[in-house]
């Protein structure tokens, strides 16, 4: 997958915290989505990078990874 520029080091935090169990830091913005991604979560891990994911226990399915015009077309 390509990066464009982004942080992948932002990424893995998410990711293992969520692995860990660990509440997101406030500055992802982590919250629920709504419509077509309904039961899905969102984390900006960067301002316009985001990464779209569900829990399914005991499973996270991290499912889409991408800027908003990529991810809500």
């Amino acid at each position: 997958m390509a990066m464009h520029g982004h942080d992948p080091e932002r990424i893995k935090s998410v990711i293992n915290d969520l692995i860990e169990g660990k509440i997101i830091d406030q500055k992802y913005r982590d919250h629920i989505l709504i419509g077509n991604f309904q039961d899905r979560r969102e984390s900006h891990t960067e301002p316009d990078w985001l990464l779209i994911y569900r829990i399914d226990e005991p499973q996270i399915i991290f499912e889409r990874i991408g800027t908003h015009a990529d991810l809500f077309k």
